[in-house]
């Protein structure tokens, strides 16, 4: 661990005053280099994992997508954010110096990969390359479900980044370690809430804390209106079944909470589903933990019983309603990491929004399915509660698949995320890993190539010429 943690910090200047064309220029060589390599590594990842090959070559190509995606970032310059204000002796509050602000990259960033993805959010998934973008090394705390695959993806992506520039240790205990060493300078996470808080208290409890990126648990809640339901009731059961049984229903975007007005058939939806693997037997325990929870919980039927076998697991739906919800929260309302899903009666009519506002936490999505041309008082009372308690938003769809496109928000209030003001997935991810920077009355040779008035990296410079401040306000007149 020692070594990669020196590598990472002997990098991290040579990273943060590389121009951004070049740390595109090798993302974009990481990213091809990744491509070649799928017939190698695809059939590693489905020794390690369980997960089928069309899964994982569809994954593989997406995070060479969000390579190139932040080579794009990187090479724009505009996430550098340079705000340059001229020195103004008029100022309308006493004379202004001049001032250069600019973004800057932390320094070494530690990532802990996800189980799930083993390529999209794990060595060289979109924490890695958000990071590599804004200019900080990444060392990658590997998957205890693919070393093999996790040692041999980073020497593939590290060959075309510069020496340290990506690192990767292995185990609990190193983890922990490196989450302490001063030289890391920020943190991210994808995994459960447990471990999740465990790591950003120590994050915070450092000498010197750090940022501290998690992206935890999620219920992802989804409603039906009458309107919806009466419209086209099977393909909304089509696509639930589909929803919580991808993968495994180990996916973080699983819809857990499914709320209909009335009995609501999904049963035969499910039918037919082959037994898939869980991903490694921690998680096998934890979803078996649950699931017995759930089930014996009073108030609450079962639709589908499923089942864990040595083949794999079978989905589980059960029913209840809102105020068996609410007398069993501690029970029924934790996420089951796997195929199992709890689907809600509720009354038309009844105020959804805020029984969703006190029932559910913070989610990474929430979704509702309405009828056409659907408008109401109670609709938009809902999307409203939807909207406070996730970070996206969908209608008429389902929360598995997270595209990979600037606009996308991957993140929301706690628990779904440790900082709600952040997103794992979209260009604004770049933001977690800079900071920013003023330079006041620099002479320009001292200046950083971004801030001179010549922008020899020519990146965007938003400037504010002398005498602007007379007229500050007029935009609102």
């Amino acid at each position: 661990m020692s070594s990669v943690l020196a590598a990472a910090a002997a990098a991290s200047p040579v990273l943060a005053t590389m121009p951004p064309r070049q740390r595109a220029e090798a993302l974009v060589a990481a990213a091809d280099a990744l491509l070649a390599a799928a017939d190698e590594l695809v059939p590693l990842a489905m020794e390690e994992t369980g997960l089928a090959e069309p899964r994982l070559r569809g994954e593989i190509k997406r995070t060479a997508v969000q390579l190139k995606l932040f080579a794009d970032v990187a090479a724009a310059g505009e996430f550098l954010g340079v705000r340059l204000d001229a020195a103004d002796p008029d100022f309308v509050l006493g004379p202004r110096p001049d001032l250069r602000r600019y973004l800057v990259p932390l320094g070494p960033v530690l990532n802990f990969a996800a189980g799930n993805f083993p390529f999209a959010f794990s060595v060289a998934g979109g924490d890695t390359a958000s990071a590599l973008a804004a200019g900080c090394p990444v060392v990658v705390k590997a998957h205890p479900g693919h070393p093999r695959l996790s040692d041999r993806t980073a020497q593939i992506v590290s060959a075309a980044l510069p020496p340290g520039a990506l690192g990767v240790i292995h185990g609990q205990e190193e983890g922990v370690a490196a989450l302490r060493d001063e030289r890391i300078a920020a943190a991210s996470f994808t995994g459960s809430l447990a471990g999740g808080r465990a790591l950003a208290e120590i994050a915070a409890a450092r000498p010197h804390p750090i940022p501290f990126y998690g992206e935890l648990g999620s219920l992802n809640p989804v409603v039906v209106t009458p309107d919806a339901l009466a419209e086209r009731a099977s393909a909304i059961a089509q696509g639930f079944a589909a929803s919580v049984s991808g993968s495994a229903g180990q996916l973080c975007t699983k819809p857990g909470l499914l709320f209909v007005p009335v009995e609501f058939a999904a049963a035969e939806a499910f039918e037919g589903v082959a037994p898939h693997p869980l991903l490694h037997p921690g998680i096998v325990d934890g979803y078996t933990r649950r699931r017995a929870e759930i089930l014996e919980t009073p108030g609450v039927t079962v639709a589908v019983e499923g089942a864990v076998t040595d083949d794999g697991v079978t989905p589980t739906l059960v029913e209840t309603d809102l105020a068996t919800l609410l007398k069993h929260r501690d029970t029924l309302l934790q996420e089951a990491f796997g195929p199992l899903s709890a689907v809600v009666r509720y009354t038309p009519g009844e105020s959804l929004g805020a029984a969703l506002t006190e029932l559910v936490e913070g989610s990474l999505t929430a979704g509702v399915h309405i009828g056409a041309g659907e408008d109401s008082p109670w609709l938009r009372e809902l999307v409203a509660a939807l909207q406070a308690l996730s970070g996206r938003v969908l209608f008429n769809g389902w929360p598995t698949g997270v595209a990979v496109t600037p606009a996308m928000q991957h993140g929301g209030p706690f628990p779904a995320a440790t900082n709600p003001t952040t997103t794992s997935v979209g260009t604004a991810a770049i933001t977690r890993f800079l900071r920013p920077v003023v330079y006041q009355d620099c002479p320009q040779s001292l200046l950083p190539e971004p801030l001179r008035d010549d922008n020899p990296w020519n990146v965007p410079q938003h400037r504010s010429p002398a005498g602007e401040s007379s007229t500050w306000g007029s935009l609102a007149a």
